[in-house]
């Protein structure tokens, strides 16, 4: 199982949010690339990077970030805010491995088609689930389609990797929701990235005894609950 330490990007900084509530936000860093190199120095391939402000309003004023990030070794997965063509070579031209549609697969779904058609393996999809149902504009509204039949849909089109996120457990560092992963690793077959509440080596542990692609570590990190040399031995 591969592990992606995260970084949540505002304002061109490193932030938590607590269950997507933009108004309670923590900064832990203002320098977002020397935080990817303390990952890529703890023995981290891959970074997960989610561009809050984007998410909002679909624009991409943290691009120049991530464009750095990219260059660090770390193969880079990015979400928040992509929905159009543009942003997403955009960033597969800055050298993203990873781009994630989230609002966008949702509510534009010729788009989603055409993009995965053509981009293949570089377009993952970003599910936050909220009491069964996805939500989406950066968790600001929760539509009416149902998550595991999102995912009948996304496996139908032949989406790669799918980002699974249970709202109700991220940033509150009470444990993952090991019953939804351990559900959607057994109903379907694309590689599912498990985030949201990953807070301890226990979980990490779990996570990959279920033989999930991956895991996303967020604020475990940032407040030392986790130390990332020892998640990445447990995640392997």
């Amino acid at each position: 199982m591969i592990l992606l330490p995260a970084i949540d990007l505002y304002d061109k900084k490193v932030v938590r949010l607590y269950q997507g509530d933009y108004r309670q936000m923590t900064v832990y860093s203002d320098n977002p690339p020397a935080i990817a190199a303390d990952f890529l120095a703890a023995g981290a391939e891959w970074i997960h990077m989610v561009d809050l402000e984007g998410a909002k309003n679909g624009t991409t004023p943290n691009f120049d970030v991530v464009a750095k990030v990219a260059e660090s070794g770390l193969k880079v997965e990015i979400g928040g805010g992509i929905r159009s063509e543009e942003t997403i070579a955009r960033y597969v031209d800055a050298g993203v491995t990873r781009v994630i549609l989230g609002t966008a697969a949702l509510t534009d779904w010729p788009f989603l088609c055409r993009m995965v058609e053509k981009y293949g393996s570089a377009i993952a999809v970003g599910v936050d689930c909220k009491d069964g149902l996805v939500a989406i504009r950066g968790w600001t509204e929760v539509s009416d389609m149902r998550c595991e039949a999102f995912f009948e849909r996304l496996q139908g089109i032949g989406v790669k990797t799918v980002i699974c996120t249970d709202i109700s457990k991220d940033g509150a560092m009470q444990g993952t929701n090991r019953e939804l992963y351990a559900a959607l690793s057994r109903d379907f077959s694309m590689d599912l990235v498990a985030s949201g509440g990953v807070s301890s080596l226990a979980d990490v542990k779990a996570l990959r005894e279920m033989d999930l692609y991956g895991a996303i570590i967020g604020k475990a990190y940032f407040t030392g609950a986790i130390d990332l040399r020892e998640a990445l031995e447990v995640a392997k």
